[in-house]
């Protein structure tokens, strides 16, 4: 089973994503984390093949949490960086290399994106 950690404080979004992937992927295990501190002892346990994180939270933002994360030993190429901004602003912050994508959580096309990376943790998970 692929295992997935979204941490985002927008706890509406995160359940939608989550009911969403849970329907779509029923292969794909996925967990809810709104409390960005909250989210490093699950991130150090290890057990996620994909990191969902929020760019812009209260008291730890997800570059924090992606330095903690890649720091820990977590691979770059499984974390996708969420955000409300626009896509050259998130590039800016996060060039091309740095995780597996950046996105703007809102739009269609990004959403498009997304789908293809559930689809394929989904295909691995199938074995």
């Amino acid at each position: 089973m692929g295992r997935i950690l979204i941490i985002d404080d927008d706890e509406a979004f995160s359940s939608f994503l989550a009911a969403s992937i849970a329907e779509s992927y029923p292969l794909l295990k996925v967990e809810v984390c709104s409390e960005p501190l909250k989210s490093l002892k699950l991130i150090r346990e290890g057990k996620y093949d994909l990191l969902l994180i929020d760019l812009e939270m209260p008291h730890c933002d997800g570059s924090k949490i992606y330095a903690y994360a890649t720091g820990a030993g977590f691979d770059k190429n499984r974390i996708v960086i969420l955000s409300g901004r626009d896509a050259e602003y998130l590039h800016e912050h996060f060039p091309l290399g740095t995780c597996l994508a950046v996105l703007n959580k809102y739009e269609a096309k990004q959403k498009a994106v997304l789908a293809m990376i559930f689809s394929s943790l989904q295909k691995k998970a199938a074995g």
